[in-house]
Protein backbone atom coordinates (compact mmCIF):
# COMPACT_ATOMS: atom_id res chain seq x y z
CA UNK A 1 0.00 0.00 0.00
CA UNK A 2 1.06 3.37 -0.78
CA UNK A 3 1.20 5.96 2.45
CA UNK A 4 -1.79 8.33 2.42
CA UNK A 5 -1.53 11.85 3.53
CA UNK A 6 -2.67 14.70 1.70
CA UNK A 7 -4.96 14.63 -2.02
CA UNK A 8 -5.08 17.46 -3.73
CA UNK A 9 -7.81 16.63 -6.86
CA UNK A 10 -10.93 17.34 -8.86
CA UNK A 11 -14.11 16.30 -7.22
CA UNK A 12 -16.16 13.93 -9.29
CA UNK A 13 -20.02 13.97 -7.49
CA UNK A 14 -21.91 10.44 -8.55
CA UNK A 15 -25.38 12.15 -6.97
CA UNK A 16 -26.70 8.76 -6.92
CA UNK A 17 -27.90 7.08 -3.69
CA UNK A 18 -27.50 3.30 -2.84
CA UNK A 19 -24.72 2.63 -5.23
CA UNK A 20 -24.35 -0.96 -4.51
CA UNK A 21 -21.08 -3.14 -5.22
CA UNK A 22 -22.79 -4.16 -8.17
CA UNK A 23 -22.51 -1.06 -9.72
CA UNK A 24 -19.28 -0.37 -8.57
CA UNK A 25 -18.06 -3.78 -10.66
CA UNK A 26 -20.42 -6.20 -11.96
CA UNK A 27 -20.50 -9.76 -11.26
CA UNK A 28 -19.25 -11.19 -14.32
CA UNK A 29 -15.67 -10.00 -13.01
CA UNK A 30 -15.57 -11.55 -9.65
CA UNK A 31 -13.47 -14.77 -10.81
CA UNK A 32 -10.54 -12.18 -11.10
CA UNK A 33 -7.43 -12.31 -8.20
CA UNK A 34 -4.93 -10.00 -9.50
CA UNK A 35 -6.06 -6.34 -8.70
CA UNK A 36 -4.61 -4.90 -11.96
CA UNK A 37 -6.65 -3.84 -14.54
CA UNK A 38 -10.37 -4.01 -12.68
CA UNK A 39 -10.61 -0.07 -13.09
CA UNK A 40 -11.41 -0.42 -16.69
CA UNK A 41 -14.42 -2.36 -15.28
CA UNK A 42 -15.52 0.72 -12.61
CA UNK A 43 -19.03 1.74 -13.37
CA UNK A 44 -19.36 -0.13 -16.60
CA UNK A 45 -22.68 -0.21 -16.97
CA UNK A 46 -22.90 3.74 -16.49
CA UNK A 47 -19.41 4.43 -17.97
CA UNK A 48 -20.28 2.37 -21.20
CA UNK A 49 -23.29 2.66 -24.01
CA UNK A 50 -24.30 -1.20 -24.79
CA UNK A 51 -22.18 -0.93 -28.28
CA UNK A 52 -19.14 -0.50 -25.68
CA UNK A 53 -18.75 3.27 -26.65
CA UNK A 54 -18.33 5.72 -23.48
CA UNK A 55 -21.50 7.25 -21.97
CA UNK A 56 -20.28 11.22 -21.98
CA UNK A 57 -23.05 12.18 -19.82
CA UNK A 58 -21.61 9.86 -17.00
CA UNK A 59 -19.12 11.93 -14.46
CA UNK A 60 -16.25 10.11 -14.71
CA UNK A 61 -15.67 10.24 -18.40
CA UNK A 62 -15.38 14.19 -18.77
CA UNK A 63 -12.18 15.01 -20.03
CA UNK A 64 -11.64 17.31 -17.36
CA UNK A 65 -11.98 14.61 -14.49
CA UNK A 66 -10.16 11.91 -16.38
CA UNK A 67 -7.43 11.96 -13.36
CA UNK A 68 -9.70 12.75 -10.20
CA UNK A 69 -9.22 10.88 -6.93
CA UNK A 70 -11.85 11.41 -4.95
CA UNK A 71 -15.59 10.91 -5.18
CA UNK A 72 -18.13 11.89 -3.87
CA UNK A 73 -21.65 10.19 -3.85
CA UNK A 74 -25.05 10.05 -2.58
CA UNK A 75 -26.70 8.26 0.73
CA UNK A 76 -25.27 4.60 1.08
CA UNK A 77 -22.34 3.63 -0.81
CA UNK A 78 -20.87 0.21 -1.13
CA UNK A 79 -24.41 -1.34 0.05
CA UNK A 80 -24.63 -4.96 -1.40
CA UNK A 81 -22.71 -7.50 -1.18
CA UNK A 82 -18.79 -8.11 0.25
CA UNK A 83 -17.04 -8.04 -2.62
CA UNK A 84 -13.04 -6.83 -2.38
CA UNK A 85 -13.28 -6.10 -5.99
CA UNK A 86 -15.36 -3.15 -5.60
CA UNK A 87 -12.43 -0.94 -3.80
CA UNK A 88 -10.12 -2.66 -5.81
CA UNK A 89 -11.52 -1.44 -8.95
CA UNK A 90 -11.78 2.03 -7.88
CA UNK A 91 -8.13 1.93 -6.53
CA UNK A 92 -7.07 0.51 -9.83
CA UNK A 93 -8.92 3.19 -11.83
CA UNK A 94 -6.74 5.97 -9.15
CA UNK A 95 -9.63 6.97 -7.06
CA UNK A 96 -8.31 7.32 -3.45
CA UNK A 97 -11.37 9.07 -1.46
CA UNK A 98 -14.84 8.26 -1.32
CA UNK A 99 -17.03 10.45 0.40
CA UNK A 100 -20.42 10.21 1.40
CA UNK A 101 -23.34 10.79 4.03
CA UNK A 102 -23.56 7.13 4.72
CA UNK A 103 -21.43 3.68 3.50
CA UNK A 104 -21.50 0.22 4.44
CA UNK A 105 -19.35 -1.13 6.71
CA UNK A 106 -18.17 -4.23 4.98
CA UNK A 107 -17.43 -1.99 2.34
CA UNK A 108 -15.80 0.49 4.16
CA UNK A 109 -13.76 -2.22 5.91
CA UNK A 110 -12.64 -3.57 2.70
CA UNK A 111 -11.54 0.05 1.54
CA UNK A 112 -9.02 0.76 4.57
CA UNK A 113 -7.68 -2.63 4.47
CA UNK A 114 -6.78 -2.08 0.58
CA UNK A 115 -5.50 1.82 1.03
CA UNK A 116 -8.81 3.53 0.29
CA UNK A 117 -9.84 6.28 2.59
CA UNK A 118 -14.00 6.25 3.02
CA UNK A 119 -15.24 9.36 4.72
CA UNK A 120 -18.56 9.80 6.02
CA UNK A 121 -19.87 13.35 6.41
CA UNK A 122 -23.24 14.80 7.11
CA UNK A 123 -26.10 14.95 4.67
CA UNK A 124 -25.30 18.56 4.80
CA UNK A 125 -21.88 18.61 3.94
CA UNK A 126 -22.49 15.64 1.56
CA UNK A 127 -24.95 17.54 -0.16
CA UNK A 128 -22.45 20.82 -0.45
CA UNK A 129 -19.79 18.53 -2.06
CA UNK A 130 -22.18 17.11 -4.65
CA UNK A 131 -22.93 20.59 -5.94
CA UNK A 132 -19.05 21.03 -6.40
CA UNK A 133 -18.43 18.69 -9.32
CA UNK A 134 -15.32 19.46 -10.80
CA UNK A 135 -14.13 21.91 -7.85
CA UNK A 136 -11.00 21.14 -6.37
CA UNK A 137 -10.33 19.38 -3.32
CA UNK A 138 -8.16 19.08 -0.82
CA UNK A 139 -8.09 15.65 1.93
CA UNK A 140 -5.84 15.95 4.47
CA UNK A 141 -5.88 12.41 6.74
CA UNK A 142 -3.62 14.29 9.30
CA UNK A 143 -5.29 16.93 9.86
CA UNK A 144 -8.91 14.63 9.23
CA UNK A 145 -10.51 17.56 6.59
CA UNK A 146 -11.80 18.21 3.59
CA UNK A 147 -10.73 21.85 1.90
CA UNK A 148 -13.08 22.41 -1.12
CA UNK A 149 -14.53 26.26 -2.30
CA UNK A 150 -13.25 27.75 1.05
CA UNK A 151 -15.34 25.71 3.54
CA UNK A 152 -13.62 23.33 5.61
CA UNK A 153 -14.75 20.10 6.50
CA UNK A 154 -13.94 18.12 9.64
CA UNK A 155 -14.06 14.20 9.56
CA UNK A 156 -13.72 11.14 12.12
CA UNK A 157 -11.98 8.39 11.29
CA UNK A 158 -10.71 4.90 13.57
CA UNK A 159 -7.15 5.66 15.10
CA UNK A 160 -6.01 2.27 13.91
CA UNK A 161 -7.45 2.55 10.09
CA UNK A 162 -5.75 6.64 10.51
CA UNK A 163 -2.52 4.70 11.48
CA UNK A 164 -2.45 2.25 8.68
CA UNK A 165 -3.47 4.42 5.87
CA UNK A 166 -0.49 7.06 6.76
CA UNK A 167 2.00 4.21 7.38
CA UNK A 168 0.57 2.79 4.15
CA UNK A 169 0.49 -0.50 5.53
CA UNK A 170 -2.17 -3.06 6.41
CA UNK A 171 -3.82 -5.59 9.41
CA UNK A 172 -0.78 -8.00 8.63
CA UNK A 173 2.07 -5.47 7.82
CA UNK A 174 1.10 -4.11 11.24
CA UNK A 175 1.18 -7.19 12.77
CA UNK A 176 4.79 -8.49 11.18
CA UNK A 177 6.41 -5.30 12.63
CA UNK A 178 6.59 -7.03 15.95
CA UNK A 179 7.59 -10.74 14.76
CA UNK A 180 10.60 -10.77 17.21
CA UNK A 181 8.11 -9.93 20.03
CA UNK A 182 5.62 -12.62 18.96
CA UNK A 183 8.70 -14.86 18.69
CA UNK A 184 9.59 -14.14 22.16
CA UNK A 185 6.07 -14.41 23.75
CA UNK A 186 5.62 -17.92 21.75
CA UNK A 187 8.94 -19.32 23.48
CA UNK A 188 7.79 -18.34 26.59
CA UNK A 189 4.82 -20.74 26.30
Amino acid sequence: MIPFNKINSKLSAINIDNIDTDQIIGSDHLKITNKNGLGKHLFADWRYSEDGSKNETFVLNDSNLKDSQVIVAGDNFGCGSSREHAPWALLDYGIKVVISSSMADIFSNNSVKNGLLTIQISSDENQYLLSRNTFDIEVDLNEQTINCDSKVIHFSIEPFSKYCLTNGIDQLDFLMQYTKEIEAFEVQL
